[in-house]
């Protein structure tokens, strides 16, 4: 079997990068490598920080050098990669703004955030692809595989800790687009309900209201009524797994076409629509730069298969 070499490489580390443990970084270098492998290197003495051997728990430091080894990747593994080369292609125009701290997609709905749980693509992936230069790209935060919309990625260290603080802070503010069940009503505009995770045998994640649960809330606003269903725009001021989608349900109006938590009867009501998809947007973001300060509102459009849905709902619009 053929295998691909690559050469030695001499990497610098920069301020933004000091602080992380070797092994860490050596990952985001080295992607598609196995951890064993990245260790076997750093054991080996094959990994040198200023040309001596290092542990992998060592922090890096601004001015470090790194002698990063040839690691040999099988074919096998880059063929496995190519297929997925349209998926990175269609990620270059979901990007909505760039600059040189962070990245803003607008992700499609159906592809996971990240690879694992059986699933060898995520946009951080795609995303490395695409940009192959660029020494760091994490995600800030994540969206369901199902959920479509804004998704930021930091492209700097301390852009990711200045995004992070602003979460925790809840100094970030998000705005969903959701088509729920039957009417909802309008002085319902906030659900404060604790919400309890639990995971499945088959590592499938269920959430489900409880006292026992983590304190959650969830703002609404009703954008527009139809026949059967109301578009509400959905603000979570926590940030708890699949929030909105539980809060929602807990509020009797469940999101259309959501597989776990929706119902079979609504989705049914919407066949004339050309739905298929789980009908959550994050559509737009509101947070501060991490380099200038300037406080930014990022907006993704809806894509065209909730566009159409919205046309036709709007065809049998309630009488005003």
């Amino acid at each position: 079997m053929k295998t691909n070499t690559p050469a030695v490489r001499m990497v610098t580390i920069s301020a933004d990068e000091a602080g992380q443990r070797i092994d860490n970084f050596l990952r985001t270098q080295l992607k598609g490598v196995p951890k064993s492998m990245i260790y076997r290197i750093l054991r080996k003495g094959e990994v040198r920080v200023n040309k001596g051997r290092i542990k992998p728990e060592y922090k890096l430091v601004a001015g470090d050098e790194i002698r990063i080894p040839p690691v040999r990747v099988a074919e096998r593994e880059e063929e496995a990669i190519s297929p997925k080369l349209d998926k990175v292609a269609a990620l270059a125009h979901a990007i909505v703004y760039e600059d040189d701290y962070i990245l803003v997609m607008n992700k499609p709905s159906g592809t996971a955030v990240h690879g694992g749980s059986g699933l060898s693509f995520g946009v951080i992936e795609g995303l490395r692809a695409l940009r192959p230069e660029a020494r760091f790209l994490e995600l800030v935060h994540r969206l369901d595989r199902d959920t479509s919309g804004i998704l930021l990625v930091a492209k700097k260290r301390s852009a990711l800790r200045s995004l992070h603080e602003q979460l925790r802070e809840k100094g970030m503010q998000k705005d969903y687009l959701a088509l729920v069940r039957g009417s909802w009503p309008s002085h319902i505009k906030a659900v404060q309900a604790p919400l309890l995770k639990n995971i499945l045998q088959s590592g499938e994640r269920i959430v489900r209201v409880n006292s026992e649960g983590k304190p959650s809330e969830t703002r609404f606003k009703v954008e527009e009524r139809y026949a059967h269903a109301t578009l509400v725009k959905a603000s979570p001021i926590t940030g708890r797994t699949h929030q909105i989608r539980v809060h929602t349900l807990h509020a009797g109006h469940p999101i259309a076409f959501d597989d776990r938590y929706g119902e079979r009867d609504f989705d049914a009501q919407l066949a004339g629509t050309g739905l298929k998809r789980l009908f959550l947007h994050a559509a737009a973001l509101k947070f501060t730069h991490p380099n200038t300060g300037e406080v930014m509102r990022v907006e993704a459009p809806l894509d065209n298969e909730l566009k159409h849905c919205l046309e036709v709902l709007r065809k049998t619009a309630p009488a005003k």
